[in-house]
């Protein structure tokens, strides 16, 4: 075992990273992170320090502050808002304002060439735009082919 690990213990005692509890601690880290990304040209100890810290970092957002994922149509109605655009800006994407129409009132899904179409416009990646695994769409298919039959 090398001489650096050779007591971990005290390694932490003496000031060392180790795990965030607190928003506090949180705010420290960040800050040490944003000092060392600043510097134009780090050596490989703050190289690996920018490394620690940002796993360190991740670990505690992603268990006190994770975003749920949203669905597609939520993603695309905030965009529209954020971006203060109309279902009209959005026809190039979908081709026509009715589909645009259509989505946003949850009675069509995308279609590929859509969603890679929202994925360049606003430059995020496509399966931001793709329901998750929860979501089926067999649900709604039976519920067409009864409606047919009548």
């Amino acid at each position: 075992m090398s001489t650096v690990l050779s007591n971990p213990a005290e390694m932490i005692a003496h000031g060392a990273p180790r795990l965030i509890h607190n928003d506090a601690e949180l705010e420290m880290y960040t800050n040490a992170l944003f000092q060392l990304t600043a510097l134009e040209r780090p050596s490989s100890s703050e190289v690996e320090a920018i490394e620690l810290l940002t796993l360190l970092v991740e670990r505690y957002e992603q268990e006190h502050y994770s975003i749920p994922e949203a669905d597609p149509v939520s993603v695309v109605r905030f965009l529209i808002e954020q971006q203060n655009l109309t279902q009209r800006d959005l026809i190039p994407q979908f081709g026509s304002e009715s589909a645009v129409s259509m989505f946003i009132t949850g009675q069509r899904n995308l279609t590929l060439e859509q969603v890679r179409n929202l994925s360049a416009r606003f430059n995020l990646p496509a399966d931001v735009f793709m329901p998750k695994a929860s979501v089926t769409h067999s649900a709604k298919r039976p519920a067409k082919k009864r409606s047919r039959s009548r």
